[in-house]
């Protein structure tokens, strides 16, 4: 992950990096909170450099198993 990139920032960027998803409405308990999940917002790269991770994890050790179940 990025240096400055909070773990709720990143998972906001996975979720908007996905395909389809058009609007994210994330929860906030302070100002600092909401203005750094709004800042997630700018961190489309971050997000889906993420996401191709995870699907190489997946491909690598879980989709041999799992995905002929679905």
């Amino acid at each position: 992950m990025p240096d400055g990139v909070t773990t709720a920032q990143a998972a906001l960027a996975w979720v908007i990096a996905q395909d389809g998803v058009t609007t994210v409405f994330p929860g906030a308990r302070s100002a600092a909170q909401a203005r750094a999940n709004a800042a997630a917002g700018a961190m489309y790269d971050v997000g889906t450099g993420l996401a191709t991770g995870a699907l190489d994890i997946y491909d690598r050790y879980f989709r041999e198993a799992i995905h002929p179940r679905w």
